[in-house]
């Protein structure tokens, strides 16, 4: 149940913005925002399993962002994303 969660198409298109939240937020501590932005950046730059394909930096990226959107929205609670959509 917790990777249909996880894997779901309205969970994964809210997850940029949702991560772009807690990282501009000044409410989160740096050390938080750091939580996610080192091990990604460290896993774009250095060499991996498959050298120039960019396939699966995205997925790991895509992954972490899962794990820290969640960690985020346990230990943040007050911060929340302003509703989308609504009449124009």
């Amino acid at each position: 149940m917790k990777w249909r969660k996880l894997m779901s198409l309205r969970r994964l298109s809210h997850m940029p913005g949702q991560c772009w939240m807690y990282l501009s937020s000044p409410q989160v501590s740096l050390v938080d925002k750091l939580l996610f932005m080192v091990p990604v950046a460290l896993y774009w730059v250095l060499p991996d399993v498959m050298p120039f394909v960019p396939i699966d930096d995205i997925g790991v990226t895509l992954i972490v962002m899962g794990w820290y959107v969640t960690r985020m929205e346990r230990k943040y609670p007050s911060i929340k994303m302003p509703p989308s959509g609504g009449k124009r």
